[in-house]
C-alpha cells in the first residue's frame, strides 16, 4: 500500500502529516511521539482518531509540525490523520464526524485594534 498525506490546523498551528503501512510508529518532527509531546494528554489527543477506528498498530505516521503550542499542534496532526483515514477508507467518516474530529477549529486569537491595550480591553479611565 502506497503512503497518504494530509494537512491539519489548528489555531496558528499546521501539520503535515504521511501515513504507510507499517507497524504503529508515530514521529513528529523527526522524534518519536513520546518525546515530542511532554503530556499524556496530547499523544492521546494525537491517537484519538487511530483508536476510534481501530487502526492503531496498522500503519506508521510521520508528522512536521509548526507553530503554536503543544495542544494547537496535537489537534492540527489529529485533524490530518483523520482526513487521511477518510482517503482510506470512505466509509468511516460517520465514525469520524460523530466524534468531531473532522471539523477543523476556526477559533483564532482576535487582533488587538488600534488605540486600545488589548483585542477589546479599553484604557482605565481616571475618576478624578
Amino acid at each position: 500500500m502506497e503512503g497518504y498525506a494530509a494537512t491539519g490546523r489548528r489555531k496558528t498551528a499546521t501539520a503535515q502529516v504521511r501515513m504507510k503501512a507499517g507497524k504503529g510508529n508515530l514521529m513528529v518532527n523527526k522524534r518519536t511521539i513520546d518525546d515530542y509531546f511532554p503530556r499524556k494528554t496530547h499523544i492521546k489527543i494525537v491517537k484519538e482518531a487511530l483508536e476510534k477506528v481501530d487502526f492503531l498498530d496498522r500503519f506508521d505516521v510521520e508528522a512536521r509540525v509548526k507553530g503554536g503550542g503543544l495542544t494547537g499542534q496535537a489537534e492540527a496532526i489529529r485533524l490530518g490523520l483523520s482526513r487521511i483515514l477518510l482517503k482510506i477508507n470512505p466509509e468511516l467518516k460517520g465514525i469520524l464526524k460523530k466524534a468531531g474530529f473532522l471539523t477543523r477549529d476556526p477559533r483564532m486569537k482576535e487582533r488587538k485594534k488600534p488605540g486600545l491595550t488589548g483585542a477589546r480591553a479599553r484604557h482605565q479611565i481616571p475618576k478624578r
